[in-house]
């Protein structure tokens, strides 16, 4: 059909929507992760009467992902909505990790408002910042709720301040800063007018919502129109589009137009209309203006597209997402064990799966490589990655992964790399240590806050090449006290080499089981990472060296039998506990001539080059 010209309402130019409704409200929770966004949405579920009194629920009932609860954080955007009198408002819980920023801004889209939450003892974090930011850019205006008054460190005065030093930091406009506030245990399902006020259940956080957050605006002459802002699957109905109704009315079978990227339209019927209702989804007949949708009758559809009507299709402005930092080598896993434990182990099903995933996840971009058989996934940071890398491993794929790269780019003949807000929070006797350890990372220190509670705040700006292997150094060095967080802040001129991980490796130089006698010998050239039993493959990583170099060892030998009895045959063999690397961690510790082998049953660390005669001369030769 003919491309569509028909200029985009509201923010894209037209004339700015009249009509309201009052009714609806629509509103996104923002939040540094663990500041307690998701426990406060479970308090206003509860509060609203969407549950029954006796019935048996799952704390942080809206982190539904096995992964979510396992993290503790949100990864996906999850809508609810929730009746208070004779309002209905639509809540949307967003991510708080800036790695799932893309998640993030299609979120804001679908609000008029934003309540951000921030911890009474930590105050706002980078990734506070980074939400709020967009939130801001998008003129949505802020209701602050100061969560965990309860905490002994508790100092939600200076916590106020420093919320208006950060909105002032983020050209908030004049309207934006006269914000309310409300204080909260979330856990207790408590709020507060002040500091030391007298405790209320949620009421007075509702009200603020309704008094604050603007009805949704329309223009009752356009046409129907709804941007994709979301993607689920029903067994029952096939895909569904998740997005806000900007114009109009849409009711179920209805025919629509879905305007593609490219500008074309296509026609199709919207075969079942969802709304939500607490944590449901439910049939509706008609939905208009201001709410939120899930639209079910589209073989294909893509974020970012235009659902509007068919005789008078209008397209909305594209959803505008942050370009990639970090990329990642996924390939076909090659190694002598590939087949035994993955469910999906050839190159069609890893393509097939990562197209799949960049359907709902538009922060990620996946290329070719020379080789069919191995891809390039870019995306924000490390722990998009690992999730990523985690949720396919849960689904029975088998791939190898290499070391994750930042993404540069020439700017007037000149390289530039990413760069990163750090700031760490840890004891006053770690503050020597770590600002060493940064320094030798490029890092630039910022800002330094003493609080007078033994703990102290550092701000750098470091490359985010730096950060590459940094955090389980960093625990160790602070001994599991020091808290680290960090957010994408530009671009800078390349800032020159940057030291990874100082230790070499120790490598299986043939296959077989692992024995405790070889063991024994062996831990003392370093920290072991198998165990005995565990089968290994010549070219895969048991330990780590503590040297530089790489050494090849014999994990496998066994004690020869003879038939002399020594004073000394019946001492028990002493090991080591073995230090079992998670995914993030794996992906920090290895190097670009390594790789990290994932299967749904085992993470095992080799080298690029399994063979130890060949291994040398494919570098030289590739130097």
């Amino acid at each position: 059909m003919n491309p569509v010209t028909t200029p985009a309402p509201g923010r894209s130019g037209a004339p700015e929507p009249t009509a309201r409704r009052d009714e609806l409200r629509n509103i996104a929770i923002i939040a540094h992760v663990d500041h307690g966004k998701t426990t406060l949405v479970d308090a206003m579920l509860w509060q609203s009467g969407v549950f029954r009194e006796n019935q048996e629920v799952v704390e942080r009932v809206m982190d539904s992902n096995d992964l979510e609860r396992e993290k503790g954080i949100t990864i996906l955007a999850k809508n609810t909505a929730v009746r208070y009198g004779r309002y209905k408002i639509n809540i949307v819980d967003t991510p708080g990790h800036a790695d799932f920023g893309g998640e993030v801004e299609r979120t804001l889209k679908m609000v008029d408002g934003v309540l951000l939450l921030v911890d009474a003892s930590e105050g706002p974090l980078p990734q506070t910042r980074f939400v709020l930011k967009k939130a801001l850019e998008l003129g949505l205006p802020p209701i602050v709720v100061i969560n965990k008054i309860d905490r002994k460190d508790a100092r939600p005065a200076e916590v106020l301040d420093e919320i208006y030093d950060l909105f002032i930091d983020l050209d908030a406009h004049q309207d934006q800063l006269d914000f309310p506030v409300i204080y909260t245990i979330a856990r207790d399902g408590i709020s507060r007018l002040s500091p030391d006020g007298e405790n209320h259940k949620l009421k007075p956080l509702f009200e603020q919502i309704i008094t604050s957050i603007p009805a949704p605006r329309y223009d009752a002459e356009a046409p129907f129109q709804m941007l994709v802002l979301n993607l689920d699957y029903s067994e029952f109905v096939g895909r569904l589009a998740i997005g806000r109704i900007v114009n109009g009315r849409v009711k179920a079978r209805q025919d629509v137009g879905v305007i593609r990227h490219d500008g074309t339209l296509e026609k199709t019927r919207v075969t079942n209309l969802y709304a939500f209702e607490g944590l449901e989804r439910v049939e509706v007949p008609e939905a208009g203006p201001g709410d939120i949708v899930a639209l079910a009758g589209f073989d294909v559809v893509n974020i970012g597209e235009t659902i509007t009507d068919l005789e008078r299709p209008r397209a909305l402005p594209k959803v505008t997402i942050d370009e990639p930092t970090v990329s990642m080598v996924f390939q076909v896993n090659n190694s002598p064990f590939a087949g035994q434990e993955g469910k999906y182990v050839t190159s069609r099903n890893l393509k097939e799966r990562l197209e799949r995933e960049i359907l709902i996840n538009v922060s990620l971009r996946i290329e070719p490589t020379e080789t069919p058989e191995a891809f390039s996934v870019s995306g924000r940071g490390e722990l998009q990655m690992a999730i990523l890398i985690e949720m396919m491993r849960r689904e029975g794929f088998e791939l190898a992964v290499g070391k994750p790269e930042v993404i540069t780019r020439t700017v007037a003949g000149a390289r530039q790399e990413p760069m990163e807000r750090l700031v760490i929070d840890c004891p006053e006797g770690f503050v020597g240590v770590v600002t060493q350890k940064i320094g030798g990372r490029k890092g630039r220190m910022t800002n330094m806050v003493n609080h007078g509670t033994g703990r102290v705040r550092l701000e750098f700006r470091i490359p985010s090449r730096g950060l590459i292997g940094f955090r389980s150094q960093f625990l160790t060095d602070t001994r599991g006290t020091g808290l680290l967080n960090h957010l994408f802040d530009g671009y800078e001129a390349w800032q020159g080499e940057i030291p990874h991980r100082i230790t070499g490796a120790l490598v299986a130089d043939r296959a077989g089981k692992v024995t405790a006698y070889a063991l024994e010998g062996a831990q003392s050239r370093g920290e072991m990472f198998v165990e005995p039993g565990d089968r290994v493959y010549e070219g895969m990583i048991v330990g780590e060296n503590t040297r530089e170099e790489d050494i090849d060892v014999n994990i496998v030998r066994e004690k020869k039998l003879t038939n002399m009895r020594a004073s000394t045959a019946d001492e028990g063999i002493h090991l080591l506990p073995v230090h079992r690397l998670s995914l993030e961690q794996a992906l920090e510790w290895i190097r670009e001539d390594e790789l990290l082998e994932v299967t749904p049953a085992t993470l095992r660390l080799r080298k690029r080059i399994l063979p130890a005669n060949i291994r040398p001369r494919y570098w030289q030769r590739n130097d």
